[in-house]
């Protein structure tokens, strides 16, 4: 067996939170070991959880905030080493949701979200075209257009 072929799949959704301004709600992420960086809204599924019912569910968990995140959009699978250390494949799959208010609520994080998410901000797209910290997903101002296209 390869390295590669013991990974666990690791079921997540990733939201695209946008504001009425159009700007994109990012967590920033401090991580022992790590260089900070800033990534969507989202999360582990659980088990046999369909991917829509996650996305609602670690919106509301981690923003506090209720929608309907519509339909999927995009979806990737990658290799990575998640937070806790583990050696993981993703599959992913992207949702975009418009909210109407830009007040967080991070009740809902976990102790570990509470450790490493501790700030939160809306960006515009020049600012996430030229932020000097990493971004993840890497290409979100291209998940951005695919997600208008598809609307």
């Amino acid at each position: 067996m390869t390295p590669a072929a013991s990974r666990r799949i690791r079921r997540a959704a990733r939201l695209l939170v946008l504001d009425p301004e159009n700007r994109l709600l990012l967590f920033r992420f401090q991580v022992a070991g790590r260089s900070p960086f800033w990534a969507a809204v989202g999360g582990e599924c659980d088990p046999d959880e369909p991917f829509d019912l996650a996305a609602r569910r670690e919106l509301f968990e981690e923003t506090g905030l209720s929608a309907d995140p519509g339909s999927e959009f995009a979806a990737r699978s990658y290799d990575f080493t998640s937070l806790e250390g583990e050696d993981v494949t993703a599959d992913e799959r992207f949702f975009q949701v418009r909210v109407t208010q830009t007040r967080i609520d991070t009740a809902g994080h976990t102790a570990l979200e509470r450790a490493v998410m501790q700030q939160h901000r809306w960006f515009t797209r020049a600012e996430l075209a030229d932020w000097p910290e990493r971004i993840f997903p890497a290409d979100v101002l291209d998940l951005l257009d695919l997600a208008e296209e598809l609307a």
